[in-house]
């Protein structure tokens, strides 16, 4: 195996995602800085180089090449560089932590850091950029013919508005212009897709146009690898087993000739759907692929090294056979936990990176600390019904509207969370609807059943003359892979019969749940815990944290399905169907004493069936029916 002397160091959302790869050997005014100030929100696949030493190495400091692909290898300058990478979603971690999450990387041997960029997140509404915090692309559903990631007008409009506001801030931090960016992702799996040939060249020149000058590159696992190669862009692959390794390396060689080899994706675990199993991926046989890229020559990607939490309503979904919705725990099995703790991966990655670096290693940071605070009990309650007064107008409409086209925002529809639709009825019958993704039926404040891409019909009992008909659909996630992305609109679909007959005449609220919907609910607003509450409903009950905050995890036991609301922070979704059993809360979003806004606290639990006695808090959290430990 290759060893590197001092001198020489070796070195995925609906729409489009732009991968920034950014080298940690110039990352050194990041590390550098007071915590959460690293500036990675430029960052769409960019690949990013880490600080071996505190000074930049003489042979960095005149930067005039980049990173270019020179025959077999990769170059930076005039230096061979190997890459090892890692990715980081930095809007999956609380920018609080994004330097701890970044020199633990460095702790283990890498030098290089991988992130996508969101266009979602940094254009929520058209036209209005957020590049803030933490940082939703559904508008362009309103357009009924929409094509996603192909050359139709309005989405490649739409994408060059982006790149305009974007790029202003991606292009000083390239490499050539002192920063760390040593690569540009062109697209992502794209292959997969592929439904315009004219889709990966413009974007190629979208980029150049806009002055990304370092290197350009694809990615493609082995079902699309054929199909997502551009002429001029370095093509690079995706994998898990090692098996596949010779196939793909040997099928680039045919392709492209001689050129560095890349697997851009090691994945390092898989993510979890509700309803299923948690994944696991053994630590030695991650170690065996690892090597074996390593052992063959090629650069390596690890994905995920950290995979965060899909907080909010982020977590997205898979539609092959079935629709299956992410978890909000984006864990990922990878060689960071959820909340940033060692694994076994981590351990044993660390021993091999730094075996082929050939040099001492930084230690790694100690671990943020845990701690299991007291339960909370609801002390207020709001029942759904008993809160419509108080949100926004409802929207009035003959026919029901799908989330995407209702007309607010600014005219940019609903992007997240649940939406209401009521209208009345005078008979019992057959209710048949076609609902994006599920929908929870109530005759008056009476659940009945739901509706979702399986159950197309509830049956309403016997009623009296005019009677409320309600349904609750929630946006369980965007599909993000695959030819189903183009069919993602949300809410009710067209019609919604009782008897064959279409129902008219709905109003339709708005339950996207941002701060700004719960600063409607002042505290006269609130109720005492009933003994019998009436669901869907609001509680609310007082976190006291008596030293320094620290992370903990929320366990929601005896709950059935809702959404946790801390400090106004969407802590993400939970439902008692599993594997995951437990939501992060990071101790940098809690306050030292009581954690409340006036009369009202500030742990928020939205929950649409069941309601348990408390809301308990853990120091490990529970993936797959079992503690998760390290």
């Amino acid at each position: 195996m290759p060893k590197w002397n001092v001198r020489r160091r070796p070195g995925r959302m609906l729409g489009l995602l732009l991968l920034v790869i950014l080298s940690l050997l110039v990352l050194r005014r990041y590390l550098h800085l007071q915590p959460g100030g690293c500036d990675l929100e430029v960052a769409r696949r960019y690949c990013v180089r880490v600080n071996w030493h505190r000074l930049t190495p003489l042979w960095l400091r005149h930067r005039r090449l980049g990173l270019q692909a020179k025959g077999q290898n990769f170059m930076l300058e005039d230096s061979a560089f190997w890459i090892f990478g890692g990715s980081v979603h930095y809007f999956r971690v609380p920018r609080e932590y994004w330097r701890d999450r970044l020199l633990k990387v460095k702790a283990c041997g890498l030098n290089t850091l991988t992130t996508y960029v969101p266009w979602n997140l940094h254009e929520p509404e058209r036209g209005k950029f957020d590049f803030s915090g933490n940082v939703d692309l559904d508008w362009l559903l309103q357009d009924p013919d929409m094509r996603l990631r192909t050359t139709y007008k309005g989405f490649t409009e739409a994408v060059d508005l982006y790149f305009d506001h974007l790029m202003v801030r991606v292009v000083p931090l390239q490499y050539k212009h002192g920063g760390p960016i040593i690569a540009v992702q062109v697209e992502n799996e794209y292959g997969s897709y592929n439904k315009d040939p004219a889709y990966m060249p413009y974007v190629k020149k979208a980029l150049e146009d806009r002055g990304i000058v370092e290197l350009l590159l694809t990615s493609d696992n082995k079902d699309g690898l054929s199909k997502g190669i551009v002429d001029g862009v370095l093509a690079t692959i995706n994998l898990q087993p090692q098996n596949e390794l010779q196939f793909l390396t040997t099928f680039l060689l045919s392709v492209q000739g001689v050129q560095p080899r890349m697997v851009m994706e090691c994945w390092t675990g898989w993510f979890d759907s509700w309803g299923g199993p948690h994944s696991i991926l053994d630590s030695a046989e991650v170690l065996k692929t690892v090597s074996a890229i390593i052992n063959a020559g090629s650069s390596i990607n690890l994905y995920m090294f950290h995979g965060g939490t899909n907080f909010g309503f982020i977590n997205g979904a898979m539609h092959f056979q079935d629709y299956k919705s992410d978890v909000t725990s984006y864990d990922y099995d990878a060689v960071l936990t959820e909340a940033g703790d060692y694994t076994a991966k981590y351990t044993g990655l660390r021993e091999f990176f730094g075996s082929v670096s050939g040099a001492p290693l930084p230690a790694p940071p100690d671990l943020l600390p845990k701690t299991a605070y007291e339960p909370v009990m609801p002390a207020l309650y709001l029942s759904l019904w008993d809160a419509l007064p108080y949100l926004e107008e409802p929207v009035t409409s003959e026919k029901p509207v799908n989330m995407e086209n209702l007309p607010i925002n600014g005219g940019n529809g609903q992007s997240f969370g649940y939406t209401l639709y009521e209208t009345t009825i005078t008979s019992s019958g057959i209710l048949s609807a076609y609902v994006r993704d599920r929908g929870q039926v109530f005759v008056n404040t009476v659940s009945i059943g739901f509706l979702d891409y399986k159950r197309e019909k509830v049956v309403i009992p016997s009623i009296q003359g005019f009677t409320m008909l309600r349904i609750l659909v929630e946006n369980r996630g965007q599909v993000n892979y695959g030819t189903n992305i183009d069919d993602q609109r949300k809410g009710l679909i067209g019609n919604i019969y009782l008897n064959d007959s279409p129902l008219k005449k709905f109003k339709i609220y708005s339950l996207d749940m941002k701060k700004s919907f719960f600063q409607r609910f002042h505290a006269d607003k609130w109720n005492p815990v009933p003994d019998v509450p009436v669901f869907p409903a609001f509680f609310s009950g007082p976190l006291f944290v008596s030293l320094s905050p620290c992370d903990t995890f929320v366990k929601l036991e005896g709950w059935e399905k809702g959404v946790v609301f801390i400090n106004g922070q969407n802590l993400g979704c939970y439902w008692n169907i599993g594997p995951q059993e437990t939501l992060y809360l990071p101790g940098a979003w809690l306050d030292q004493g009581l954690n409340q806004t006036g009369r009202v606290p500030q742990v928020i639990v939205f929950e649409e069936k069941m309601a348990g006695p408390v809301i308990q808090f853990t120091e490990t959290p529970y993936l797959g029916r079992h503690q998760y430990l390290n």
